[in-house]
């Protein structure tokens, strides 16, 4: 090979996999000299490490082993992402790790992980069904298990969506090995190929529907109907309905501040900030909402009244008979009990909220309005929406029930 690929006094700096690598001699933790390896892309990126190890170097005993994949997701779970992100998104990063990443990648040291290693992995993943693969059905008595335990493969494929939360989860630990702790050159995560991501067509009411259900509850007494108006009115996520306190409700003035979400994860229930600053805002709110919000109050003090010692305070708008918090999935649960009793379509909670944007599209609202009401971080959410308007026949009865609305 011609020429020189090192500057003067780096001798060990050198090409390395479209990059560049770079090693000293240090003592380890056991007094052994050995090898300590930096990576990095460009030669200056690469000098300013080696500066930095034979800093180190000088100091004491540098580990030099690099670690597996399985050792340093663990690290980076507890030290880095546990303490600094929300609790949703360590647990959803927990999850990928043990159920997909360490079963399939977690023996590998970072340093040997390559592209084709990492796709030839996501691919198997992809193909794999998860009741196997998880012991789904086995974990079931005997007498109940129904597919794969009984050589019956349910075909329970892991969805595109999943799949690339799967791949951001590695591809995000990797590049803190890169980036903060000097382990890697090169992300082996970034350049691998996905099957693409069909979005689900959300389902929405027609304004019919929206006004039979909340009829329904209102005239059946149902202790949600403020949270159901709150949905379908102000556009308002099940967690922020939920995490609705009094001390954020002036029902005088007509406007509410979003804020705090309550939401259930690993067993453990939390009220806490909403997930992004752009979710929260004060509303201004209808009619409706006043009449709905003063029925719920007259109906907690009722209950607060009657539970009386047994009463636990928390000043969430939205409660128990005893003043407890109404957990997530008993609110989805009391969602499509309406909807049966309403005698309308089922759908989603969240498609509650889709309604509401359905609604405004409907009545002509600007969608810069909307995405105000609706609190959208990214205009084309909101767009998304709008380009599936209704037909005229729905737009006539939305004049209707703007005037019915009010009488709910």
């Amino acid at each position: 090979m011609s020429g020189k690929a090192r500057a003067n006094g780096e001798g060990s700096i050198y090409p390395y996999k479209g990059g560049y690598a770079a090693y000293v001699w240090v003592t380890d933790s056991n007094g052994l000299r050995k090898r300590k390896y930096v990576y990095g892309r460009e030669r200056e990126e690469v000098h300013g490490k080696w500066i930095e190890l034979m800093r180190k170097a000088k100091e004491g005993p540098v580990a030099t082993k690099t670690p597996t994949v399985a050792s340093y997701l663990a690290y980076w779970l507890r030290d880095v992402i546990e303490p600094n992100r929300s609790p949703a998104t360590y647990a959803n990063y927990e999850m990928f790790a043990r159920l997909y990443i360490v079963p399939g990648l977690g023996d590998k040291h970072l340093d040997r992980l390559k592209v084709s290693d990492v796709q030839k992995w996501i691919n198997k993943v992809a193909a794999t069904c998860q009741c196997c693969a998880q012991g789904k059905d086995e974990r079931r008595p005997a007498k109940l298990r129904r597919c794969c335990a009984r050589g019956r493969c349910c075909g329970e494929y892991i969805s595109a969506r999943t799949l690339s939360d799967v791949r951001n989860c590695l591809r995000s630990a990797l590049s803190h090995a890169r980036d903060a702790d000097e382990l890697l050159s090169k992300n082996a995560a970034a350049p691998v190929k996905l099957p693409p991501i069909r979005k689900r067509r959300g389902k929405a009411w027609s304004t019919e529907e929206a006004r039979r259900f909340l009829e329904s509850a209102r005239q059946d007494g149902d202790p949600l109907y403020a949270a159901y108006v709150l949905t379908l009115v102000l556009g308002l996520r099940r967690g922020e309905v939920l995490g609705l306190t009094w001390d954020d409700v002036d029902v005088d003035g007509e406007e509410l501040s979003v804020a705090f979400q309550l939401q259930r994860i690993r067993g453990r229930l939390y009220h806490r900030e909403t997930k992004t600053e752009a979710s929260d805002a004060t509303l201004p709110f209808p009619s409706i909402c006043t009449t709905a919000l003063q029925l719920r109050q007259e109906a907690q003090n009722g209950a607060k009244s009657a539970a009386g010692h047994a009463w636990h305070e928390s000043r969430l708008v939205f409660t128990t008979r005893l003043g407890t918090p109404i957990e997530p999935r008993n609110f989805n649960r009391s969602f499509h009990a309406r909807c049966e009793a309403a005698g309308v379509r089922r759908i989603k909670v969240h498609d509650a909220r889709r309604t509401c944007a359905s609604l405004l599209a409907d009545l002509d609202v600007h969608p810069r309005v909307a995405m105000q009401i609706l609190r959208h971080a990214d205009f084309d959410i909101t767009m998304e929406v709008y380009t599936q308007v209704s037909s005229k026949k729905t737009r006539d009865a939305l004049k209707r029930l703007s005037e019915s609305l009010g009488e709910c």
